[in-house]
Order: structure tokens, then C-alpha cells, then sequence
């Protein structure tokens, strides 16, 4: 399992997926079409049917039922698109044994992935990881989930003595961007419930995740020649970082933990004329959500009565929900999930997502969609990090998922 899992990881992420949140088609890169075509035509090769890539690039997939009880029809779902943050990786490098120690990921650059930072390596020693090369993300989010959902399905066609209900699977574009689900036909996919295998490290169940919203907050200064600029010149920029200045320092993301929310400042960029700030705002708490927004928009209330002329617009649009309130009402499947990984071996870790999700979205569509563990660390950056082991856990929790000897409905 560990080397079909290497091989499909590898290959996977030679191909170049980056979703790109400036684009106006769907999905937002052509490179991930070729990817999916990639992908039907190595489910086909399964054995898998129903296998198709529809107009808005989501791909697919049935495992049929292999026996005569009527079972809950369950789907398995990751998306093939990596963060616009850092481009990807085409081959990873492969540690084998792991022995504890620093590893070098770039010996030009010096870029080193150290025990001192990143102590959670000491949880891995003994076992094989795969890391980037120091240059570029790895895209274990969420490759790796795609490569432990096909070499699930490979495992059970293989071994058809472990019976199960019908199974669907989907893989999906631009949910780095926020974009994954936005045309996923819940009708068409025919589940009774899902899981995204897009979690961290091993052991990872979760259900609950913020509310989410982004800001863009734009500034209207007045430029003039600085020579002459008594009382005439207006700096858009100084506006700008009075805003920014104006939010609760602590409720930044490195000062928050676990259930607490926050105010991320992602993009920025200006000139005396005119500034634009790009704002996330996160909180899994509803109240406290929506005061979060209020907030935003008070400061931009002050900021035009001090500065006059409506020079400060905040415009913020609503991002995804707390999916909470939508999985609840049926927590057996966060039970199955957690069942299936005590029997795999592994301690369930359930705690809230500190990010985003497509299950999510798929939750308040109609299909409840809790997060499972696919295995990897640091996302989204040149530090990250999978350990095999964990991938081969993540195939063996799916399977008892699937598995008939589960809770049934």
C-alpha cells in the first residue's frame, strides 16, 4: 500500500493544478482539466464505473454495491487544485526512515526543515516522509487525499469479500480559492452523506469550521505635487494602515487558538490616489461572527467622518458557514467516521477547522460532509510534509467507512 500510495502521490502531483482566484472561468485554471482527464482515465482503469468529468470540471465516480442489503450510499471527496500561494512540487523528495533529525530541503537556499520549528517530526521517526524540495509547496493538500481515496477503492475492488454499499466519489477544482463546490450537483452525486478526506495530520475528525466572510476595503486619496500639498493632498496609503491599525491587534491569526476568530489582512497594495486592502474574516461563533463585520464597517464609518467625502468603501461578501448546525442533526456519520478510525488504529482528534472546507458548502447543499484526515503538515508552503504511514491510515479508515460491518442508517 505505502508504494502504490508513493506512485500515485508522485504522479499526481507532476501535474501542475494552482488555482488562480483572478480568473473568470470555471475551474479557474485549464491545467486542471488536464488533470481531471488524467483522472478518468485511470478510474476507468479501476474498474470503477459511472466515471465522468462534467462541463465544470468535477470529477465522478461509482464503486457498485457488493451485496443484496440496503446500505447508506456514501461519498468520498477531495479537490485537485493546490494553493495560489506557492506554485507546486513535480517530484517529491522521499525520506525513508526517518531519523529524527533536521532535514535539508534546499542546500542552495539553505532551507531546512528543522525538529526546533516544526517539532510534530519527532511523531514521524522510523517512518517514510515525503517532503518538497525547498522551493515549492508539496500539494499533499489535497493530492493526498485523492491518491488514499483511489487506492481505497483499488483495496475493496480487490478484495470484494468486504462488502459494501454503493460508493461515490468526486474530485474537485478551485476549493483553494473558495470556488470547489459552487456548481457540484448534490442531486446528481446521490449520496446520504460524505466525507472530504482534506484534514492534517493523522487522526483528524472534524465537523465544525468558521463562518467566513472576505472584505475589501478601498481608499480614495488626492494627489499633489508634494511641493504644494499643504492642506490640498489626501495619502490613501496613511488611510490605509490607520484602518488596519484600527483592528484588535490580538485578534489577528498568530494570537488566536481553537474556537477564536480573527481578522487577516492578505493582500495589500496602493499609492497616494488610491489603496485597496483584502481582508478574511473568520469565526466560528455566529454572533460573534456577525460583530466582527459590524466592526469592519464602523471603522470605515469613522474614517469617512474624519477624512469626509466618503473616501473609505468596505464591501464584504459572505464566504462559507459553520457547517456545524448541518451535521448534527445526523452525528452518527461523525461516529461512524470516528469507529472506523479506532478500528484502523488510530485516535480520533475531533476538533473544529481553523480553515475552510468544501463539506461545508456540501452541508448546507443537503450532503452532511465531515473532514477526515488525509495525513499532511504545513500546508500550503515549502515546509510541507506527509508521512506514508499516515496516508496508508487514511485508506484503511476509508475503507472501514465503506465497510458493511459499519454503523448502518
Amino acid at each position: 500500500m505505502k508504494q502504490k500510495l508513493i506512485f500515485r502521490f508522485s504522479n499526481y502531483i507532476s501535474f501542475p493544478t494552482t488555482s488562480n482566484e483572478a480568473s473568470e472561468t470555471y475551474p479557474s485554471t485549464h491545467e486542471q482539466l488536464v488533470f481531471g482527464d488524467f483522472l478518468v482515465e485511470e478510474l476507468k482503469q479501476l474498474g470503477l464505473k459511472e466515471v465522468e468529468k462534467d462541463q465544470f470540471g468535477y470529477v465522478t465516480a461509482t464503486l457498485p454495491a457488493n451485496c443484496e442489503e440496503k446500505l447508506p450510499v456514501i461519498g468520498f471527496i477531495s479537490h485537485f487544485d493546490t494553493a495560489p500561494d506557492m506554485s507546486g512540487i513535480s517530484k517529491p523528495n522521499i525520506i525513508e526512515n526517518y531519523d529524527g533529525n533536521d532535514i535539508v530541503l534546499d542546500k542552495e537556499t539553505n532551507t531546512v526543515l528543522s525538529v526546533e520549528d516544526f517539532p510534530e517530526l519527532k511523531n514521524y521517526m522510523g517512518q517514510t516522509l515525503l517532503t518538497t524540495d525547498g522551493k515549492t509547496l508539496l500539494g499533499a493538500d489535497d493530492k493526498a487525499g485523492i491518491a488514499e481515496i483511489v487506492c481505497a477503492m483499488d483495496y475493496l475492488i480487490q478484495h470484494p469479500e468486504i462488502k459494501h454499499g454503493k460508493i461515490r466519489i468526486a474530485f474537485t477544482p478551485d476549493e483553494e480559492i473558495g470556488k470547489g463546490v459552487l456548481h457540484f450537483d448534490v442531486t446528481k452525486f446521490g449520496c446520504d452523506f460524505a466525507y472530504t478526506i482534506d484534514g492534517g495530520m493523522i487522526g483528524e475528525l472534524e465537523y465544525e469550521n468558521f463562518n467566513a466572510a472576505g472584505a475589501t476595503i478601498t481608499i480614495q486619496g488626492r494627489n499633489v505635487h508634494p511641493g504644494y500639498a499643504k492642506n490640498k493632498m489626501v495619502n490613501s496609503q496613511l488611510i490605509a494602515m490607520e484602518f488596519n491599525a484600527l483592528l484588535p491587534e490580538f485578534q489577528r491569526p498568530q494570537y488566536t487558538d481553537h474556537y477564536e476568530g480573527f481578522f487577516l489582512l492578505t493582500k495589500m497594495e496602493g499609492t497616494v490616489e488610491s489603496s485597496k486592502l483584502n481582508y478574511i474574516i473568520r469565526d466560528h461563533d455566529k454572533t460573534l461572527f456577525e460583530q466582527k463585520k459590524e466592526f469592519m464597517q464602523k471603522i470605515t464609518n469613522f474614517l469617512n467622518e474624519k477624512y469626509g467625502n466618503e473616501r473609505v468603501k468596505c464591501e464584504i461578501k459572505e464566504q462559507y458557514k459553520n457547517m456545524r448546525e448541518m451535521v448534527e442533526p445526523v452525528f452518527y456519520i461523525v461516529e461512524r467516521a470516528k469507529q472506523a478510525m479506532i478500528d484502523a488504529g488510530v485516535e480520533p482528534i475531533v476538533k473544529p477547522i481553523r480553515g475552510g472546507t468544501d463539506g461545508a458548502n456540501l452541508s448546507f447543499k443537503g450532503l452532511p460532509c465531515p473532514n477526515i484526515f488525509a495525513g499532511g503538515h504545513n500546508f500550503h508552503g515549502k515546509y510541507e510534509f506527509i508521512p506514508v504511514e499516515s496516508m496508508a491510515k487514511a485508506v484503511q479508515v476509508i475503507v472501514n467507512i465503506a465497510c458493511e460491518n459499519c454503523i448502518k442508517l
